[in-house]
């Protein structure tokens, strides 16, 4: 038989197109498991490109293919996590808000107090913002909350003038699950100060 019958016979053989679908199905099984992995270790949004060089592919397509493939799955499940697209094609791996409240208090120690956490959420919703204005605002006590801020990246300084001009760093919009454009993220914190102040008689950033 000659080399060009061989790979006919190959080719139409049912055992060897079984063994390539199988194959497939590894491979998008491998790439699920890894998105689904690269979502869990890092607990922060995800860009495509990001999750697309775990595929070890450039294709933006291809990743959200395979991540909205994970999505599916968790979408399908009845347990505690669920995957979310937010704006800018990121993704999150987080706990569905309807457990949040029966599990707070087994949370690990939160990222802030309530001074500084009060203070980069005003320097969030009004930046680019001068630190004097801030200061002004949130009292001298807030030198000490930016200092904080910037040693943990939440927050960036530059020059300006004999003051500094503040705002806030791809970090922390991805560690509290915001857009990194900022019109988006302004209406975004709009909607939670919201929901806060319903809860509390004192405006955020006045305390």
């Amino acid at each position: 038989m000659g080399p060009h019958r061989e790979v006919q016979k190959n080719l139409s053989d049912p055992e060897n197109q079984g063994s390539g679908q199988t194959s497939r199905s590894d491979k998008e099984m491998r790439d699920r498991s890894l998105v689904e992995a690269a979502l869990y270790v890092t607990g922060r949004p995800l860009e495509l490109r990001t999750l697309g060089s775990v595929l070890g592919t450039r294709s933006k397509k291809r990743a959200r293919s395979v991540v909205e493939a994970v999505k599916q799955s968790y979408d399908s499940r009845t347990g505690a996590l669920e995957i979310v697209e937010l704006s800018d094609e990121r993704f999150v791996l987080q706990l569905k808000p309807k457990f949040v409240e029966h599990v707070r208090r087994l949370a690990t120690r939160p990222l802030l107090t309530s001074g500084p956490l009060r203070t980069l959420a005003y320097i969030a919703y009004r930046q680019p913002v001068i630190q004097s204005q801030v200061i002004s605002v949130r009292g001298s006590h807030a030198y000490d909350h930016i200092r904080i801020l910037e040693t943990m990246g939440l927050v960036e300084n530059e020059r300006f003038g004999r003051t500094k001009l503040l705002r806030t760093t791809r970090i922390f919009s991805d560690y509290f699950n915001l857009s990194h454009d900022l019109t988006a993220m302004k209406r975004q914190l709009r909607s939670i100060f919201n929901i806060v102040e319903k809860e509390s008689s004192t405006p955020v950033g006045q305390q």
